[in-house]
């Protein structure tokens, strides 16, 4: 399993650090889901993903059902409790429709249990060996914000297709890939003061560093306002951004999330293509519903935002403008994103696609025409 490593220039904020944690990569990511099977339909049909593996009553699971897509290095599990009593129904009940687990791709995962708990990490499972046929996986996991949990997966001694307790999922049914790469960023939204609380806790706990900052003079419209710190690890392969709300004259997006999904969670999961034109005309074919465009006069300061960049950028503004994609630059490059609305009936979960074209940082430039975008999306459902 190989992973894309970006480089944040993190190097010298490490350099003569130990690195506790050292992690490989994201290794998957699992949401409680309603009613897995339709769940993985939909992100099959709408998304592109492909059957990967499954496990269930078929393959001894009384409990509950997990279908595991994937999507190039992406893959996405999804997890439905089969009786009532199960505290995955309880998630689902409060929570709705959402991210779990955040799984991380690891060498050791009892050293990494041990380390982040000697820290101060809440204890989610303790090493655990799973065994198969074709060798052992071992995990363990610690709570971060909320009821979401870190994973450590260690399966260097494991040739099997996912996980012991899954089987192939044969499936007649895969529709083509839409250009989906890996995830780039993994976005929370945690409650009033508590950004900073989990910005300490990633760097006492995983040894993260923020490597960027935006408060509510940047994140800001007429109405609402926000503050985000960005968390990475060492070698820039798991970053993880932490908001919370700030004082407007109205109800933020932040509000509105933690009012729905009665809590701290994953806002949104950042997935990375190669072709984001391409990448958005597919989603959009096969109905994935983005957020409304910024007004005209967006893509006509375009020029004039990237600057030098303009000499080395590919794509056409009017083909940018025709899908609502938005831009910004840095003085590495510039990146391409837009963001769908959200993927269920509460407007909790959604998804961001990017396209770095050199660019290191996360669209600041884009905030206050994405917020406002946001915004004409709560107004419509009166919680503005």
């Amino acid at each position: 399993m190989s992973v894309k490593s970006v480089d944040y220039g993190l190097e010298k904020i490490f350099e003569g650090a130990e690195d506790f944690l050292p992690l490989l990569g994201t290794d998957y990511v699992e949401l409680y889901v309603g009613n897995a099977k339709q769940s993985a339909h939909y992100y099959k049909t709408a998304f592109g993903f492909q059957s990967y593996a499954y496990k269930g009553l078929e393959t001894g699971s009384k409990t509950e059902v997990s279908y595991v897509l994937k999507q190039d290095k992406i893959r996405l599990v999804l997890t439905s409790p089969l009786k009532s009593d199960s505290p995955i129904n309880n998630h689902i009940v409060k929570h709705g429709d959402g991210v779990k687990v955040i799984a991380l791709w690891v060498e050791d995962a009892r050293k990494s249990f041990e380390e982040t708990v000697r820290r101060g990490a809440k204890p989610f499972m303790e090493p655990k060996v799973d065994k198969d046929e074709n060798g052992e996986v071992v995990r363990s996991g610690i709570y971060a914000y909320g009821e979401t949990v870190h994973l450590f997966v260690e399966r260097k001694n494991y040739h099997g297709i996912f996980l012991p307790g899954y089987q192939k999922w044969q499936s007649d049914y895969n529709p083509s890939s839409v250009g989906l790469k890996y995830i780039d960023h993994m976005v929370g939204n945690v409650g009033w003061g508590e950004m900073d609380t989990w910005v300490e806790w990633y760097e006492k706990v995983m040894g993260f560093v923020n490597f960027l900052s935006f408060d509510d003079k940047q994140i800001h419209t007429e109405y609402s306002a926000l503050m985000s710190k960005v968390m990475s690890n060492g070698n820039g392969r798991i970053k993880f951004p932490i908001n919370e709300p700030a004082e407007g004259k109205k109800k933020s997006q932040i509000e509105e999330y933690l009012e729905f999904y009665e809590g701290p969670g994953v806002q949104h999961l950042a997935v990375a293509t190669d072709n984001i034109i391409h990448t958005v005309s597919e989603l959009k074919a096969r109905g994935v519903e983005f957020l409304p465009p910024p007004p005209t006069a967006y893509y006509e300061d375009i020029p004039r935002r990237l600057g030098k960049h303009m000499e080395i950028m590919k794509e056409n503004i009017r083909d940018l403008q025709k899908h609502s994609i938005l831009v910004d630059a840095d003085e590495e490059g510039y990146l391409l994103q837009i963001f769908t609305k959200p993927v269920q009936d509460r407007p909790t979960m959604f998804f961001e696609i990017i396209q770095r074209m050199g660019a290191k940082g996360f669209g600041a430039g884009n905030f206050k025409a994405l917020f406002e975008s946001i915004e004409r999306e709560q107004e419509k459902r009166g919680t503005l």
